[in-house]
Formats: C-alpha cells, structure tokens, sequence
C-alpha cells in the first residue's frame, strides 16, 4: 500500500516543498516526485533499511522490483532521478549545516543512487498526424463552422487552428488570456498580442516563449474573439477559451472537442492535443530543415528532445519514395 504525501518522511516533505517553491515545478511534477519517493521509503521499510543508510545495492535490487512490477523504463529512470535528486538535496543540507556549525565535514552521506541506471528503452517516435490529415481535421472545424455558426464551432477551429500554428502544449493553450493582465488579483499566464500576430506562453520549468500565429489562425481566434467579447461571460474571465458557462475551458472538454472533431474528419487514428504539437514540429521541420527553429518554437530545454522529429521527417521522406519512386518496390513481394 502507498504511502499518501502526508505521511511521507518529514525530510522528503521538505524537499517538495523546495521543489514547488524554489524550482516550480508544475503539480503534475511534484505529484509523480511524491509517488516515487513514496515507492523509495516504502521499499526501506519493507526490508527494515533506514532511508539515511540506504546503499547502491538496495537501490539496485529496488530498481529491479519496479521491473518485475511491469514498470517501464521511462517511469523507473524518473524514479532513481527523483531518488537522486533527494539524497542529493540531504547531502547540499548537510552541508550547509556542518558550515555553519564551523565542522569540517561533508554532506551527510555518498548518494546511493549514483551509477544506477534504469533498463534501456527503445525509442518511440511521437505520432503526428500526416499534413493531408492536419489539414483534414482544420477544415473540419471550418466546415463545421460554416453549418453551424455557435458559440462551441467558432471556438474549436479557433483552438484547433491555434494548436497546429502554434505548436503549443494543451496547458500552454488553455493559460492563454485575452489579452496581458499583472495585478495583485491575478498574472496571465500567456497572451495573445493580436497586433503582432504573436501569443506568448509559459511552458515547462517556467519558461516564458513567444511564438508566431500564421494568418489563417490570427482569422479563426478574431471570430472567436469578436462571439466571445459579445457574450454575457466575457466579463467574469479574461481567459481566452471559454466553456458555454463562462469559465475558463477545461482540459478534459478540450480533449474531448478534439476528439469529436477528428472522428467527423474521419480520420483513423484517435487525436489528442499533443499529437498536434507533435504535427506542427514534423510538418515545419519537413519544410525549413530548420531544427534550431523548431526547438525555439516548442520551447525545448535540449536540441537533443527537438531531433527526434528529424526521424519523423525521415519517415515522411521514406514513405513519399516507397510511393513515387519506380523502383521503390522492385524485387518485393
């Protein structure tokens, strides 16, 4: 049974609360940090092991219960990071400790997380959506738009159309507000400059990016704009994308939008936000060649999260010589 975050080790406590505070970290985060330091005590009680004289043998033997647990890689290799990061934040506080007691020691003990690594994954390439299917799924919206002209069909080629332009994340698109707010009541996270044709979001790790809106998106979020100023709601939120209750959109609702849409689109595949950011990279990069862009545009830390699109425009590329290239198909079957 896990430990629930109140329970956990008044030490480990401590160190989320740095997280949240110091670092940021989103909720998302800090609930996965709070699992995993859960499983590490947990672990420690069960073969009786004080958490400050854990070894790098029991964190080895640990690591192989997640596995036999059916644990993937990815949420293992996050587990001994979430580990590290913590015997790595007792030792820093050790430290600081003995410096002000005017002791000549260290940190309080060798990090028994050190060289252990998780199992090798392979690497899966994000789904995108072709540029045939994006532009399926876009023209949907404005079709839909065309029959029905309300409040939920304007908004949805509006946040669809933003997604694809833009190559947000689901949060980052939802964070967005009308138009920039700083008071005491409340600070936009991201905002569209409607005269640059610009919104600017606050991503991972706190990150603020600004990125460009292509025309025909800048055309859909005026729509938008012009039914959602005019509504009775308009005045309770600034946020941007609205529910048919005036708050601030969900999102479950618009995962669920998207997913409608898709569907009437007809597209084979079950379509989430992410697949769309996923989109917009592959069908940029396929385009500019431009991989530093890109990374700008997505808001990746690292080129190195950025180049994976490099083996989805690989793919692209294969595909398009499996089918036009003469002898593409010679000698099989």
């Amino acid at each position: 049974m896990k430990l629930k975050a109140t329970e956990l080790h008044p030490l480990m406590q401590e160190y989320l609360h740095e997280l949240h505070v110091l670092r940021q970290l989103s909720p998302h985060t800090l609930k996965a940090y709070g699992i995993d330091l859960s499983d590490l005590q947990n672990f420690a009680s069960e073969d009786t092991v004080e958490l400050l004289k854990v070894s790098n043998g029991h964190v080895r033997r640990w690591a192989g219960r997640l596995h036999s647990k059916g644990k993937s890689s990815r949420s293992i290799a996050r587990a001994l990071s979430a580990w590290r990061g913590w015997y790595d934040w007792l030792s820093e506080k050790d430290a600081r400790r003995n410096v002000r007691d005017g002791k000549v020691t260290g940190g309080l003990i060798a990090n028994p997380v050190d060289d252990v690594k998780a199992p090798k994954r392979l690497k899966s390439l994000p789904k995108a959506l072709s540029v045939e299917q994006a532009l399926a799924l876009v023209n949907q919206a404005v079709k839909e738009v065309e029959e029905q002209k309300d409040f939920e069909s304007i908004r949805d080629a509006a946040m669809i159309d933003l997604l694809y332009s833009s190559g947000l994340r689901l949060s980052e698109l939802l964070g967005i507000d009308v138009m920039q707010s700083k008071d005491r009541q409340h600070e936009s996270a991201g905002w569209l400059d409607w005269d640059a044709a610009e919104v600017t979001v606050l991503g991972k790790g706190g990150n603020r990016r600004s990125v460009p809106v292509g025309v025909p998106a800048m055309k859909s979020l005026a729509a938008w704009r012009e039914l959602r100023d005019a509504g009775e709601y308009a005045e309770r939120s600034i946020a941007l994308f609205l529910s048919a209750t005036g708050k601030r959109l969900s999102p479950r609702t618009a995962q669920a939008r998207l997913r409608t849409l898709a569907m009437r689109a007809g597209l084979p595949t079950h379509v989430h936000p992410h697949m769309m950011r996923h989109s917009f990279a592959s069908h940029v990069l396929q385009s500019s060649q431009d991989l530093r862009a890109v990374q700008e545009m997505l808001g990746h830390a690292s080129i190195a999260s950025t180049q994976i699109y490099t083996s989805l425009d690989f793919q692209h590329l294969a595909q398009a010589y499996d089918k036009a290239h003469p002898r593409a198909k010679a000698g099989k079957g």
